[in-house]
């Protein structure tokens, strides 16, 4: 729960931007009133785009592209639009619509959209301070238009961004499935269009993410990409078997596909994720590189990268993946200062994004030395898309260790935390030099594709919520790797497009497009998460028709069940080996040999701990916790169970299947959500009644277990034999086969699962042990609600140095028998602490000391309060709709404050 605004600061926010929005509109000489009385109605034909010529903003080449989609949109309605440069200028019978951009003293909101009629009849859509802000408010007319609606009588429209950086990746990870949209000069412009249209405002196309490591190479198009774009002067080096005409054509298509993105207002980023050029064992490699040694690697990555930039103006940053995994060798300090010099040599400014595994400050500083802008991008949830908040804390596999040396020295190491979080990189003094870090950086989260990359998302719920998380501790936005990638990932790919149906009736001209409404809700949520519905809804209508508030319903309590599933349950932080939405199963019983290496050992299901163990108990700790009487404030496995349950149940109420492919892609894929729900919450169930039944050796424990177990199989039958009608059968986003394949051919292991449990009846016995009874009892039974009720209000801020302290007020009759604080500095190198509080009557009191505030981090905090019959729960938790925050954040107020 966060703290919540007063309604005085609210009023007081209102009143400010009513005063800024007044000042704006009187500056462009738009105010109420201003301008010629132009008698003008709704129900004309005809209207007037009035764009001052003088006015560099508004005619800006993205104004002027958005002011054409508004004239195609008017077109399909039979209204005429014709462009004007005053007011004064208009012909009767037009209605005026004014395009007007400026920069006030003391207005600097950027991306603003400002739809404001007027008195005179007009609509004046203006931009607080950039070409940006004018696109959107025109492309929202033009949306709207294209959708039925009636601009002329539009009412007004007021937004801003809530997040800086709105990003979708697209990745190139196969010649054979992305060669065909990578150069399809139709595709381009619809795509980015739809983008543009959902207030994305960065497109990244990521090049050499196919391998994490360059080993067992088998299509290498792109990996290491420089040879196949350019012919660097003074080097000859070349991939091999490539064609110098299809090397011309590759970089005629970036700088088509950057141009086209500018050329929509939207940022185009380059992502070069692999800067290794050698493969090892890889005797089946499409392409090899010739040419290149290591004394003139730096150098030509230098050259190149410079070249590149200077070839394609429209590259406005370029991301690096700089451990690792980018096939040079952790600690090359020299290697990476060369290839950022090749950024600064571009002679203009280009951001330098780097991603954070295994990221040092010390590489952070040679980045900011350039003078380039600086970001860097942990990943959010591990490879994952987890509940929208960040995790309170990673698994024990990712906490610091001792390094090991070679290629990861240092992300496998002593920043071992940076793999699948935030890390310690959301400091205070990230804006200007502190004493152990370096200044000049922003932090972007980017959403990794492990949960769901095929089946359609969309809850507006989750999206708004994840928008908001995205600034948390001043972090600037997201990156989402949009649906669909790494299909065909590492050799994978197949003939026939990534679409994967194997109805043809249900294959989209292109892939993307069946995701469209998921990229509308999802970009409109993170511009502004408070939006209008309407901005996604008619999108939905468009496809689906009167059904579409039923299936806006059901797919988006379809859309909870994987993020929630990926956060309690975390048997690998690897996406190229845990694909929930294509399970392959790990055994309850015997580990035996299974994908999921990074599960603690034994590696059984009922092991594998949560994304967040600070919020999430595992099966085996949820049953030695019911055994033992020594309850956590933990999220168990049986109350995320009863979660989806609920929202299987909820997904489940589709409307009577109306004509139309849209809707039929929709229905099928969230009947599968929901029985992959219905699936994970039987085998938690199961997972907890064995490990009772394997610390009790009770009988009826491993009964009630089967009894569960069976139950899932079943709903898996059900659905892997509806779906085989939908998806083909071999669905792939890697080489290994739990990384391809079909959900039919998955029966097999959780059928030798279940006949591993089974055989253990034989020897199983009976026992009366009321704890064991109890234990049962309650796995099958639905949580039980919390009987004590609390209040506390957050501080506003924290004085490093200081001491903090917090209150916790119990406002029920019903009293804890203890309530404990949990605390931490947000940083994932750190582990949490805790302290007893002291009440007085029910007002409940604990302190932070002076030297753990003395820090460039913000503190994170909660309370575990616990009955005295031995049940806990967390406040503030989760609320109803898993949306929130479940702990409280302060930051600091020194003067590092951002």
């Amino acid at each position: 729960m966060r703290s919540q605004t007063t309604n005085y600061d609210r009023l007081c926010h209102c009143k400010l931007e009513l005063m800024q929005r007044r000042e704006f509109l009187k500056h462009t000489g738009i105010l109420l009133g201003a301008g010629p009385a132009l008698a003008q109605t709704a129900s004309a034909k005809r209207v007037a785009l009035v764009i001052d010529p003088a006015d560099k903003i508004a005619s800006a080449a993205p104004v002027q592209w958005a002011a054409n989609e508004l004239k195609q949109s008017l077109a399909g309605q039979k209204i005429e639009m014709a462009t004007f440069p005053a007011v004064r200028q208009v012909p009767a019978g037009y209605h005026p619509i004014r395009v007007a951009g400026s920069r006030p003293a003391g207005f600097d909101d950027s991306e603003r959209i400002d739809i404001s009629p007027t008195r005179s009849g007009a609509i004046a859509v203006v931009s607080s301070t950039d070409a940006r802000g004018l696109t959107y408010g025109l492309l929202e007319l033009a949306d709207q238009a294209r959708h039925g609606a009636n601009i002329l009588a539009h009412t007004a429209v007021h937004e801003k961004p809530a997040n800086a950086v709105r990003s979708v990746t697209r990745l190139f990870v196969s010649d054979v499935e992305d060669k065909p949209w990578f150069n399809d000069r139709e595709m381009w412009p619809e795509y980015l269009t739809m983008l543009a249209n959902a207030r994305f405002n960065r497109f990244s196309l990521a090049l050499g993410i196919g391998y994490d490591f360059l080993r067992e190479v088998t299509d290498s198009y792109f990996v290491f990409s420089y040879p196949y774009f350019l012919d660097v002067p003074g080097y000859k080096v070349r991939a091999s078997n490539l064609p110098d005409s299809e090397r011309d054509q590759n970089l005629e298509m970036i700088k088509y596909i950057s141009e086209q993105t500018v050329a929509r207002g939207m940022d185009f980023q380059l992502g070069l994720w692999m800067h290794g050029y050698q493969w090892t064992n890889s005797p089946n490699a499409n392409h090899v590189i010739e040419g290149l040694t290591p004394e003139t690697h730096g150098a030509y990555c230098r050259d190149a990268l410079a070249m590149l930039l200077k070839a394609c103006p429209a590259i406005s940053g370029v991301t690096f993946r700089v451990h690792g995994e980018s096939g040079v060798n952790e600690g090359s300090y020299d290697f990476w200062k060369m290839v950022f010099d090749g950024v600064a040599r571009s002679g203009r400014k280009v951001g330098i994004d780097m991603h954070a595994k295994g990221l040092e400050f010390k590489q952070i500083e040679l980045a900011v030395a350039t003078g380039m802008p600086v970001t860097v991008s942990p990943k959010f949830w591990a490879e994952h898309m987890g509940m929208p908040y960040h995790q309170a804390d990673i698994r024990p596999q990712e906490y610091p260790r001792k390094s090991q040396g070679g290629l990861m020295a240092v992300s496998a190491g002593e920043r071992n935390f940076t793999r699948y979080g935030y890390a310690d990189l959301l400091r205070e003094d990230k804006v200007k030099p502190g004493p152990k870090c370096c200044g000049g950086y922003d932090v972007v989260h980017r959403i990794w594709p492990g949960t769901q990359r095929l089946l359609l998302w969309g809850d507006p719920v989750f999206a708004a919520a994840y928008s908001r998380a995205f600034s948390f501790c001043a972090s600037k936005g997201v990156e989402w790797m949009e649906p669909l990638s790494f299909k065909g990932r590492r050799g994978s790919g197949l003939p026939g497009g990534r679409d994967a149906y194997a109805d043809a009736s249900l294959k989209p001209r292109w892939d993307w497009q069946k995701y469209e409404y998921s990229y509308r809700m999802f970009g409109r949520a993170l511009y502004n998460p408070s939006g209008d519905p309407d901005g996604w809804r008619r999108v939905l209508k468009a496809q689906v028709g009167a059904a579409a508030p039923e299936a806006e319903a059901a797919l988006a309590n379809a859309s909870r069940i994987l993020p929630t599933i990926t956060s309690a349950h975390g048997p690998s932080a690897a996406n190229n080996t845990y694909w929930p939405e294509v399970y392959t199963n790990q055994p309850i019983v015997e580990a035996g040999r299974n994908p999921y290496t990074d599960t603690p050992a034994p590696k059984v299901f009922g092991n594998a701990g949560a994304f967040d163990p600070q919020m999430f108990s595992s099966a085996n700790e949820f049953a030695d916790e019911l055994l033992t009487g020594e309850r956590s404030g933990k999220y168990s496995p049986i109350a995320v169970a009863a979660w989806l349950d609920d929202l299987a149940s909820k997904a489940e109420k589709l409307p009577s299947d109306p004509p139309g492919v849209q809707f039929r892609r929709l229905a099928e894929d969230v009947r599968i959500q929901a029985a992959l729900g219905r699936f994970f919450a039987a085998k938690f169930r199961a997972a907890v009644l064995f490990r009772i039944h394997e610390k009790a050796g009770d009988r009826a424990a491993l009964e009630e277990a089967l009894k569960y177990y069976r139950s899932a199989r079943a709903i898996w039958e059900t659905m892997a034999n509806r779906a085989k009608t939908v998806y083909v059968a071999d669905i792939t986003v890697g080489e290994h086969p739990w990384l391809r394949g079909h959900w039919a051919n998955r029966l097999g292991a959780i059928d030798s699962d279940i006949a591993d449990m089974a055989k253990r009846l034989d020897a199983a016995k009976s026992t009366d042990d009321p704890k064991v009874r109890a234990a049962i009892a309650e796995v099958a039974a639905k949580p039980a609600a919390t009987t004590v009720a609390c209040r506390h209000t957050a501080p506003t801020g924290y004085r490093p140095g200081l001491v903090l302290p917090l209150e916790l007020t119990i406002t029920s009759p019903a009293k804890p028998g203890s309530v404990r604080l949990w605390y931490r500095h947000v940083t994932q190198a750190e582990r949490w602490v805790n302290s007893d509080m002291q009440h007085t009557g029910n007002v409940y009191r604990a302190t932070i000391a002076a030297d753990y505030t003395n820090t460039p981090h913000s503190l994170e905090y909660y309370f575990e309060v616990k009955e005295s019959a031995g049940r806990a729960w967390l406040y503030p938790g989760f609320g109803p709709d898993l949306t929130n925050q479940p702990y409280f954040v302060v930051r600091g107020a020194g003067d590092w404050r951002v």
